[in-house]
């Protein structure tokens, strides 16, 4: 399960699959160095995207 407060690129690299789903939402996170670094509410927030909408989005990514 995905968390507001993971680490970006530890969400796309142990999850490949949700690169879709942060793409649909219009954040590059995967070509941003401070996605190494910034957590998801963070990085949600700074972009006026819905943290739980994400969330859910890139949970249902998982199954």
């Amino acid at each position: 399960m995905i968390t507001r407060d993971m680490i970006i690129a530890d969400i796309i690299t142990k999850h490949p699959q949700t690169l879709a789903v942060f793409k649909n939402y219009h954040l590059d996170c995967y070509e941003c160095q401070i996605a190494d670094l910034e957590t998801l509410e963070h990085g949600a927030g700074v972009h006026k995207v819905s943290i739980d909408e994400l969330l859910a989005a890139l949970n249902r990514s998982l199954d």
